[in-house]
């Protein structure tokens, strides 16, 4: 894929993402403040940091907790892991699953950029199988990255990032901090 293509590519779906926010009802940015909504703030989309990955599938899917931001706990399946190389250095995000039977991976993150550039609680990836998986690899974009809906609004509750998916390296990927 091309470099401009593929731009372009990110750039559509971001228009996309702010008219549903800006117009729909059920956009998590609060009514009042969606006449002054124009945008979210994005990084520049940058190819580096898309991924074609297989998934290190865990033979035995873990059950674990994660606790969201209104001091609940999820049950999550630790499904498996990514492993991927950013600047000649080696990092690791695990994928959840909330049952055995759904195809969405849940990979939340947090980075170097959190709290500063980005939403200081994390972000997070959604992989839909039928999107983002391409024979037996998946496509990791961390230009995908988004802002939790909790980010937007205090009347959403979001799961907290893992401990394990903290990177020690910025990712100037996806989106930023909202205001």
């Amino acid at each position: 894929m091309n470099s401009e293509a593929y731009k372009n590519q990110v750039e559509l779906n971001r228009i996309g993402k702010d008219n549903f926010f800006k117009t729909n009802f059920q956009s998590p940015i609060p009514s009042e403040e969606r006449t002054k909504f124009t945008k979210l703030n994005y990084f520049d989309p940058d190819l580096k940091y898309r991924f074609e990955l297989e998934l290190e599938e865990s033979d035995h899917k873990e059950k674990i907790k994660i606790e969201d931001t209104g001091g609940n706990l999820r049950d999550f399946l630790k499904w498996g892991k990514f492993t991927f190389e950013i600047n000649k250095q080696e990092y690791v995000l695990f994928a959840y699953k909330s049952t055995k039977e759904e195809t969405r991976l849940f990979v939340p993150f947090k980075d170097a950029t959190s709290g500063k550039e980005t939403y200081g609680a994390g972000r997070y990836i959604d992989l839909e199988e039928e999107r983002d998986k391409i024979e037996n690899k998946w496509i990791l974009d961390l230009n995908f990255a988004t802002n939790p809906w909790c980010a937007y609004s205090h009347n959403y509750v979001c799961p907290l990032i893992p401990f394990e998916n903290i990177l020690q390296v910025e990712i100037k990927a996806g989106e930023k901090s909202y205001k």
